[in-house]
């Protein structure tokens, strides 16, 4: 034991350990095709985010609020993936699965900061569409450029400061049994509930944090929708409802995959019925599948994004034959 601890305080009961092994799968048959899996899904969500983020950079019909808040959205995919696949796939492909004390906990801040910015990030597009349609002549003077950006750095502000309590508040816990995590990244619930002496706290702020940026965003997600609906109701012709219906498609999307894998793993995880394999798979997707995703989404899903790209597409192909013409006539 002694060689597993790294910082014992003046209580001797306190044990600080120096890494936490993450135990991944138990028996599981043909783990490392998961894995490549894992690796083609980020290299799809690395593409997908970059392209979606450089469209909106480069074309200036995308420089609205709107896109300001997608590409928040596809930054927190970028990110959100980046904390969590490369980890992964060198702890189990390359087994090395110990963590240092440290590491795991800056890991899993990144894991859930990023991974909460998505669910703020999805509030915020609500909010975007709630005005869009229920204030459409007021839209252009509620919802601008600065305000998105404000309500972006709150976001940002707000998720810092809920997950360096929530991660901290881990400081203090004494791990003096297992340090063995059953999960496949530095999870907050399996290492917490691993601590020797009470971690009631540390119980509460989860289901806190649970309650207050998964499920508090959702109730208001559904809330908007419910006000954009009555709104759609009171429009007589049916072509301008499709019209505004069309709007809210992508982003409803975007919070069926993200939110219903999040909400069953969530409720399965506090009945305690799912299989340890099965909660592992099912909490991995639920991170990693929404941000492979919703680039493609809203690529092909958004007409202004389609546009964009068609725009981009010909003014590259128009520089690059102003460009050969140039050489050709330098050349005569």
């Amino acid at each position: 034991m002694s060689s597993m601890l790294s910082n014992t305080s003046v209580n001797s009961s306190f044990v600080r350990p120096e890494t936490f092994f993450i135990n991944g799968f138990s028996n599981i048959p043909h783990a490392k095709y998961y894995y490549v899996f894992l690796s083609v899904a980020y290299v799809v969500t690395v593409l997908g985010n970059s392209f979606i983020m450089s469209t909106i950079y480069l074309a200036r019909r995308l420089h609205t609020a709107k896109y300001i808040a997608v590409f928040n959205l596809a930054l927190s995919d970028l990110c959100g993936n980046s904390a969590l696949i490369p980890k992964v796939i060198d702890m189990f492909l390359f087994n090395h699965q110990d963590i240092s004390y440290e590491a795991c906990l800056a890991n899993m801040f990144f894991v859930f900061h990023f991974m909460n910015m998505q669910s703020l990030t999805l509030l915020a597009l609500a909010f975007d569409r709630l005005i869009a349609i229920c204030f459409p002549l007021r839209y252009h003077a509620i919802v601008t450029k600065s305000v998105m950006f404000l309500i972006i750095a709150f976001m940002w502000i707000f998720s810092v400061i809920m997950f360096s309590i929530l991660v901290g508040l881990l400081t203090r816990l004494s791990f003096c049994r297992s340090t063995v995590v059953n999960s496949y990244f530095c999870d907050h619930g399996p290492i917490y509930r691993l601590a020797c002496n009470d971690n009631y706290i540390n119980n509460v702020m989860a289901k806190i944090c649970f309650g207050l940026l998964i499920c508090l965003p959702l109730l208001l997600i559904i809330f908007s929708y419910f006000c954009i609906a009555l709104a759609l109701s009171k429009i007589a012709h049916g072509r301008e409802r499709i019209k505004a219906m069309k709007t809210c498609s992508s982003h409803l999307l975007l919070v069926s995959i993200f939110y219903l894998p999040v909400l069953s793993v969530n409720i399965s995880g506090f009945t305690g019925s799912l299989h340890l394999n099965a909660r592992i798979i099912n909490n991995a997707l639920s991170q990693i599948v929404p941000p492979m995703l919703n680039p493609i989404i809203y690529t092909l899903k958004t007409d202004e994004v389609m546009q964009s790209i068609k725009e981009l597409y010909k003014r590259n192909k128009v520089n690059l034959i102003i460009e050969r013409n140039s050489e050709c006539i330098g050349r005569n």
